[in-house]
């Protein structure tokens, strides 16, 4: 088998099952009930939180049934999301650095995410539901043709939908935002297309991704259009209301459509997928390498992408292709971990490693060996390690041989 020779699954797709979202300055990644937020801080260390998760109807049969989970799924990531953005700004708020110092998430924080997490909601539904009906309720007195009126309405949808991405995209936050999006689709397609996880890969790879959450708006907005247009009720409020009542169908079969497109490759699916894919052209920018670093760390703390590889391609990546190359940037990575079942909820586990931008490898750090000119941690060097080792193991049995003697 060559290098790259590849072993597709039956039904010729290649789904990893990890997903994120760009966060203020970072990348959250999850896997499963595990999900990872990795930070580029003001000082340029890489900060990675580790968390378990449990969404609002975890271990409930309704998790299991189409259409339904698609709607518990779809909060659920709006919930954790605004949790990894609120992480995140606490590195750049120093009132809220001290508080998450402090005291953590605490109970008035979670209140106030939800509030957000509603206000998210009824915007995004008056924006992209109410207000194009209300904008139709205003010309129909015009244009007596039902079809015709509800042709426009959709169109409306679809324009409303792209001008908001593009008003948003203005801002320079939500610039440097699409650019860590764009990182995070960079590293998922990597893996998925059976490349290791090195920078110069994720560079090299799409930024473009079929299970993107613009995907799912998209798919949002397109099967409303199709669904209002046979649902026809004279009174505008009452059209409003069943609109509104639809949302939760609507939500559930966009998710199981982003779902399909995640896990088959095929005509259909390509079809399917292109009108989301173009509109993230809005949505993703090209990452720089230093951001593709964040995305890395982020993916790496939740994820085993040489296992899967091997599972998935049927090739072992080596140490000889994760060589290190002489003069590579080294990003200083904090992990935070607090998953193990061995430490307590409230202590978290605290590692300094040096995370090599080509290689992937962590480096321990020797919190005694500081670098006098840089002020920078020197990584240990093993065989030095093992050395001293040696040598204190030869001098205790010397010890010992001359106390028996």
């Amino acid at each position: 088998m060559s290098r790259l020779g590849v072993r597709r699954d039956g039904r010729g797709g290649s789904y990893s099952g990890i997903g994120g979202q760009a966060v203020i300055e970072g990348i959250m990644m999850r896997n499963g009930e595990k999900y990872a937020v990795a930070v580029r801080k003001p000082d340029e260390e890489i900060e990675v939180e580790i968390q378990n998760h449990h969404g609002f109807a975890h271990g409930s049969v309704l998790l299991k049934i189409p259409f339904v989970r698609g709607v518990f799924n779809f909060a659920d990531s709006l919930s954790l999301g605004l949790n990894a953005i609120s992480y995140s700004a606490s590195f750049y708020d120093e009132e809220s650095q001290k508080d998450s110092n402090e005291g953590g998430n605490t109970g008035n924080e979670k209140a106030i995410n939800a509030l957000i997490v509603i206000f998210s909601i009824a915007l995004a539904v008056g924006l992209f539901v109410v207000l194009p009906t209300y904008i139709a309720s205003l010309i129909e007195m015009q244009i007596r043709n039902s079809s015709l009126l509800a042709i426009i309405e959709g169109v409306m949808r679809i324009v409303i939908f792209v001008v908001y991405l593009l008003a948003i995209g203005l801002l320079k936050d939500m610039r440097r935002l699409y650019a860590y999006h764009g990182a995070e689709h960079k590293c998922i397609n990597c893996i998925e297309k059976g490349r290791p996880l090195t920078v110069n890969n994720v560079m090299k790879s799409s930024r473009f991704h079929r299970r993107c959450g613009t995907s799912f708006l998209f798919f949002i907005v397109f099967i409303s259009i199709l669904i209002f247009f046979f649902i026809r009720v004279e009174n505008v409020w009452l059209r409003v209301g069943i609109r509104l009542l639809l949302v939760p169908v609507i939500a559930g079969i966009a998710y199981e459509i982003l779902r399909l497109a995640g896990r088959y490759d095929n005509v259909f699916v390509r079809i399917i997928s292109a009108p989301g894919k173009w509109i993230q052209h809005l949505t993703t920018r090209e990452p720089d390498e230093k951001m593709v670093e964040v995305a890395i760390a982020a993916v790496e703390a939740v994820f085993d992408w040489k296992k899967y590889l091997s599972d998935t391609f049927g090739y072992e990546v080596t140490d000889s292709w994760m060589r290190e190359d002489e003069g590579v940037r080294v990003s200083e990575v904090n992990v935070k971990d607090h998953t193990s079942a061995e430490v307590p909820e409230e202590v978290k586990i605290v590692e300094k490693r040096f995370l090599n931008a080509d290689t992937r490898e962590f480096k321990p750090v020797n919190p005694d060996s500081v670098n006098a000119d840089t002020r920078e941690f020197e990584p240990v060097d093993p065989e030095a390690v093992e050395a001293k080792e040696a040598s204190g193991t030869a001098e205790d049995d010397k010890e010992l041989s001359e106390e028996k003697k």
